[in-house]
């Protein structure tokens, strides 16, 4: 259940899957730098993500999509800068 504003870096993390198809969120950042599994999953606590499926190659790999709150947080709260 959301229950508040995402941080800065949850916000970000969840405006990268905003338009990928199915709501995919990426493991990295566009720097090729891996997003903090904590950013991960606080968003899927807060309802904003959900586990899409288990990367049997990588099983500590947290691949999610958003969900329809999460679409709306990013939507509510659009880059300002």
């Amino acid at each position: 259940m959301v229950s508040k504003r995402p941080t800065s870096p949850q916000l970000k993390y969840l405006r990268l899957g905003r338009y990928q198809p199915g709501g995919k969120l990426p493991l990295f950042d566009p720097n090729g730098q891996q997003i903090k599994a904590t950013t991960i999953r606080s968003c899927i606590r807060q309802g904003w993500a959900t586990y899409w499926f288990e990367n049997p190659i990588k099983a500590d790999w947290l691949v999610c999509k958003l969900t329809e709150a999460g679409v709306k947080a990013v939507d509510k709260y659009p880059d300002r800068h």
